[in-house]
């Protein structure tokens, strides 16, 4: 479990390095270090009742029931809080997005993220393709498009235009 645990962490860890410009929060990355914390903890948590089995010590087999129940509580009040917190989540990631988009001209490190985002996650826009008639960009190109990440893969002559959603 600490394996699996560990991998999950470092996997997140290694997944928000592509979307870290989305993320200014500075506690993004916190609850994947809590996971690969808590992948340590549960390796010495095993070791130490895998020891106290084969001395069968009740102090040990006691303490290392003490500390599952202690894990277990913590799982289920994280499990609340993220369940409680998830809509304020949602809005400040979103909020964040739109800050991005705003900043997009196609040449700045954050246009390269917003494409990058829109080709990873086959998406246009914060909800949809008409978040982009708000931006700076929209109105400065004057041709009524989208960038060119938000085409869909199989388009073959995307330019981008509204005149055309299904491309997108």
């Amino acid at each position: 479990a600490g394996a699996g645990l560990s991998y999950v962490g470092a996997y997140v860890i290694n997944t928000y390095k592509s979307y870290d410009n989305f993320l200014q929060d500075k506690y993004a990355l916190l609850p994947a270090v809590i996971i690969i914390c808590v992948a340590a903890v549960m390796f010495i948590i095993g070791l130490i009742g895998c020891c106290a089995t084969f001395r069968e010590s009740r102090v040990g087999l006691g303490l290392f029931l003490v500390i599952i129940l202690v894990i277990f509580i913590a799982e289920v009040s994280a499990f609340v809080l993220g369940f409680v917190y998830r809509e304020k989540v949602k809005t400040d990631v979103q909020g964040t997005m739109r800050s991005v988009f705003e900043k997009y001209d196609g040449k700045n490190p954050e246009s390269t993220v917003v494409d990058y985002l829109q080709e990873q996650l086959h998406c246009c826009g914060v909800k949809n393709y008409s978040d982009w008639t708000t931006t700076q960009w929209f109105n400065s190109t004057g041709n009524n498009s989208v960038p060119q990440s938000c085409c869909q893969q199989e388009a073959k002559n995307c330019t981008g235009h509204l005149d055309q959603p299904q491309e997108l």
